[in-house]
């Protein structure tokens, strides 16, 4: 496993192939704070930097957070009660601009010259994994979520068996084994050869994937037909579509940022192969509604898998709305469907706001580090538990299997995103029967 992963060698220019240079504006003027204070500073002022990828290939991931954000500031605007104290808070929201190194400066920028308690970074290897690094090496608490906590853990340099490397670093959610219990559950649900043709590109994620994934889907009986790792950025894949046709496969599944999977799929379509699919289960990609209306027809019946729905019976511990009221609040302010990333997002500042009130000294990075260690709490999204992970400083989540259809008559937007299975939280209630792509 050691020597996969490579997100801190990540080729952030490959990331778009249309508009990624316009993205990644360098030098340090550029790193402008958006983030707004709600107090002037001073000695009683908590300050916590939350980073995300809100513009760019990635900006999908990020679309939703200033919504949230703001939910949080009006939660926070009498201030936090932490300690027998009540502490001013100012929360510093940055965006990466889907470029990993753009990531990491904005993280020793908000260290070094914002002098933050606590840092929140949100979505993809590529967001969190450098900026990660950077409160690990400085000695600052960091809490994450969104992404494959072997990614994460792994892909930064811990040892299988060994004990953990990290101090500082803390992560949350979803695994392989989620999405190995979401994708048995889900694909049994339809009758196939169990033929899976697999596209895994050579990232943090598809690594990870392919390591841990791919065999237990085999231990399950599905055969893996695997092209081998193909590049961010690829813009041919006929090889790839050949050998899927050629082996018959009939679930496909990858983890490609959107403008590869569009590539793809649209290519697959004009040369036969999506005639074949009856399950296409994407990640990654296929999380948001703008992912799939740009594909048009080809976007119908598309299987995903959610880290938060609407439907999750979870409360926010910062905000107190729940997962409807979530949904419903943003569609009002934005004009815009709901996504998941909604409840992720708020449940990072769920967890972090919880482990600060739960240590001991918050100006401490000692102390804050260790409430985190060992917080126990309820986001909105579901259970974290850092006490009792698969190692340590990791709680893991659930994925939920989902898939796009076709809106009913009369409804607001094109496409309603339905719960299909529920293997890993049952407390998520199953919405629908899963569609065959072709069905």
């Amino acid at each position: 496993m050691n020597g996969i992963f490579r997100s801190g060698k990540f080729n952030a220019a490959s990331l778009s192939r249309r508009s990624f240079i316009a993205s990644t504006v360098a030098g340090g003027a550029a790193l402008a704070l958006s983030g707004r204070t709600a107090f002037a500073q001073s000695s009683d002022t908590l300050k916590v930097g939350f980073i995300s990828p809100r513009t760019g290939p990635l900006g999908g991931f990020g679309e939703t957070d200033g919504y949230v954000l703001e939910l949080a500031r009006k939660a926070l605007a009498n201030g936090l009660q932490a300690g027998g104290k009540t502490w001013k808070v100012e929360i510093l929201d940055q965006d990466t601009q889907s470029d990993p190194s753009r990531a990491g400066q904005l993280a020793k920028d908000l260290i070094n010259n914002q002098s933050i308690d606590l840092m929140l970074v949100v979505s993809t290897p590529e967001t969190i994994n450098p900026v990660a690094d950077a409160c690990e090496a400085a000695g600052i608490p960091c809490l994450s979520t969104v992404m494959p906590w072997e990614a994460w853990y792994f892909g930064r340099g811990a040892k299988p068996g060994a004990p953990s490397p990290f101090k500082w670093t803390y992560h949350f959610g979803f695994g392989v084994e989620e999405f190995h219990k979401a994708y048995v559950s889900q694909w049994n649900l339809i009758e196939t050869n169990k033929k899976v043709g697999v596209m895994y590109p050579n990232d943090a994620d598809g690594n990870a994937i392919r390591t841990h994934l791919a065999p237990a889907l085999a231990k399950e009986g599905f055969t893996i037909v695997d092209p081998g790792a193909y590049e961010t950025g690829t813009t041919d894949f006929t090889a790839q579509i050949a050998l899927f046709r050629q082996e018959g496969v009939e679930i496909f599944n990858s983890f490609p940022i959107p403008p590869d999977f569009a590539a793809f799929w649209r290519q697959a379509a004009q040369q036969g192969l999506t005639q074949q699919i009856k399950i296409c289960q994407i990640a990654k990609t296929g999380l948001f509604p703008s992912d799939i209306e740009a594909l048009g027809d080809l976007g119908l019946n598309i299987g995903s898998a959610a880290y938060w729905h609407k439907a999750f019976p979870y409360k926010s511990t910062l905000t107190g709305v729940s997962g409807t009221e979530l949904a419903d609040g943003y569609e009002t302010a934005s004009g815009k469907q709901w996504t998941q990333q909604l409840g992720a997002s708020l449940a990072l500042l769920d967890a972090g706001f919880d482990a600060l009130k739960a240590s001991t000294d918050v100006k401490s990075k000692e102390a804050v580090a260790k409430a985190i260690s060992t917080l126990k709490t309820t986001t909105i999204a579901g259970k974290v538990d850092f006490t009792s992970g698969p190692v340590a400083n990791v709680s893991p989540g659930p994925i939920i299997g989902t898939q796009w259809v076709k809106a009913p008559e009369g409804s607001k937007f094109a496409l309603d995103y339905v719960v299909t299975e529920n293997a890993t939280d049952p407390n998520v209630p199953v919405g629908a029967k899963l569609t065959a792509y072709n069905g």
